[in-house]
């Protein structure tokens, strides 16, 4: 079996390389990082081939340029024009990341080679809908793709014989959109469990954490409405990740005192602030597989989510591992912390069970295991 890989960023695609070459089926690796920095995931430069010059672009029209160009669909499809000149055959498989690598697949089909792209989150369709639902719920304006963005996504989606998504909530959209589930691949996401350990809480205070953005989309604002309604004593909400501008307002409306806004944090760090927590909350209205949940729980902490966080992947059953809830919904999202904060025994239980969860079938080698079994049943299906 050979592979080509090939991601414009990174999301999780570095996790993807690091297991297709521990199986040694790797065989090109095309991304937009510097080979050095592809170098960590212990996968061998002869099979990288790097354009770190558009990477350096992307960041500049990120930082300064970003109210001229809002996308980068531009930058991504010079990557993927650079990737269908010099893609090479004897390949089974060619999986790309996102919705721009048209130019490539049309060159993968002409060369029999069998398509999987990788989507990170909900059906685009779905997910502009639900966030269009948010815009007019609350009288703003929420940033969707736009529709060049959309269509570009939905013509990869077309033309790729298999979609590899993260969560049963991904393949619901995508089954809704008309997509067929014989094309659809659901694989789990990992956690480095060596990364993230469960150290010692230093204190008796019973705190909610939420990492990743505070946005609409995020439904950051439903979390500080529930936390400021619920009124807790000894109780605390951290949030790790950057504050949007769009949730400025909601941060003055329920100012307390008890909220710590956190900042962003590397990687190797979250471990220390996952471990001073009590529970574990993603309150999204949409996003594929968040896999803060999975860092947060390998850390001993029970998740509270949403049906649109991936998260009901990731709990047995509601009570086991966490509960899951509907989304918007802040009567079950305060009952929920409200049940944790009135049995923190439990919740301590609960926050053993999802620790044991994940450290056995969410796992990277995990992840790169079901993916090979994938691949391997496709190859054997196309050749019989």
């Amino acid at each position: 079996m050979k592979i080509i890989l090939s991601v414009f960023g990174r999301f999780h695609i570095f996790n993807t390389a690091e297991q297709l070459s521990r199986y040694k089926v790797l065989y090109q690796f095309y991304t937009s990082y510097p080979i050095y920095i592809i170098n960590r995931w212990k996968i061998k430069s002869q099979f990288i081939h790097s354009y770190p010059f558009l990477e350096f672009l992307n960041r500049i029209r990120s930082k300064y340029l970003k109210n001229m160009f809002s996308s980068n669909l531009h930058l991504k499809k010079i990557y993927d024009k650079f990737i269908s000149f010099t893609m090479k055959g004897d390949n089974d498989f060619y999986i790309c990341w996102g919705g721009y690598a048209y130019d490539s697949m049309l060159k993968a089909k002409k060369m029999n080679i069998v398509i999987i792209l990788e989507l990170g989150s909900s059906h685009p369709l779905f997910a502009k809908k639900i966030l269009n639902e948010e815009s007019t719920i609350f009288n703003i304006n929420i940033k969707t793709d736009s529709k060049e963005n959309i269509d570009w996504q939905l013509k990869t989606i077309e033309m790729a014989d298999y979609i590899s998504i993260p969560s049963s909530f991904v393949k619901r959209t995508f089954i809704e959109y008309g997509v067929p589930e014989k094309k659809l691949l659901v694989n789990s996401y990992g956690v480095d469990l060596k990364e993230f350990k469960q150290i010692e809480k230093k204190d008796t205070t019973f705190r909610i954490i939420y990492a990743g953005g505070l946005t609409f989309q995020k439904g950051s604002h439903y979390l500080l409405q529930a936390f400021d309604e619920l009124a807790l004593e000894n109780c605390e909400l951290w949030h790790l990740g950057a504050i949007k501008d769009e949730m400025k307002p909601y941060i003055e409306k329920y100012k307390n005192s008890n909220v710590k806004f956190l900042g962003h944090k590397p990687q190797k760090e979250l471990y220390t602030y996952y471990s001073q927590g009590s529970v574990f909350v993603m309150p999204s209205i949409q996003e594929g597989m968040a896999m803060v949940q999975l860092q947060a729980m390998a850390c001993g902490l029970p998740l509270i989510c949403t049906t649109n966080t991936g998260g009901d992947d990731l709990i047995t059953k509601d009570g086991e591992e966490g509960f899951v809830i509907p989304i918007r919904d802040v009567e079950a999202l305060k009952e929920k912390i409200l049940y944790m904060y009135n049995n923190q025994d439990i919740c301590k239980d609960m926050g053993g069970k999802a620790k044991k969860r994940v450290s056995k079938g969410f796992t990277w080698n995990d992840y790169g295991d079901r993916y090979i079994k994938n691949l391997e049943r496709i190859l054997s299906a196309k050749n019989r």
